[in-house]
């Protein structure tokens, strides 16, 4: 499976960036996906996430500003990203695992088997 992110680049604080994660190898249906952030000096953290169900699920911290979505035909997930603020700066990685991961288990990138190269965002004015 082989995961390419992308749509990351500069955005002024307040604006909106769309990322994708294409999703080759594997039919996007039959895969949970999450996504992450990396921010300067920090751990990396988990962001959003869809399951195949249709179930999308957030960080606290993002809820309201971000949403997740999925393209099954266009194997294709979607991180609709608005209001963003200068402690959005991050290089976001898409990541997918075949294991049904429970609500609890999202949030731990141990529980993905497959990671995309990661797209940089940057907010600043």
């Amino acid at each position: 499976v082989q995961l390419q992110a992308s749509g990351g680049g500069l955005v002024q604080p307040g604006n909106s960036l769309r990322l994708s994660c294409a999703v080759a190898g594997r039919t996007l249906s039959t895969v949970d996906v999450g996504w992450f952030r990396q921010g300067p000096g920090k751990e990396r953290e988990f962001v959003a996430a869809t399951r195949r169900g249709g179930g999308t699920h957030y960080t606290d911290s993002t809820k309201g500003r971000l949403t997740v979505s999925r393209d099954n035909a266009k194997n294709t997930v979607f991180l609709q990203m608005n209001s963003l603020r200068p402690e959005d700066t991050a290089v976001y990685y898409c990541a997918a695992t075949q294991t049904r991961l429970i609500v609890s288990s999202l949030k731990n990138e141990d529980n993905y088997d497959y990671w995309g190269q990661g797209t940089l965002v940057t907010v600043s004015s």
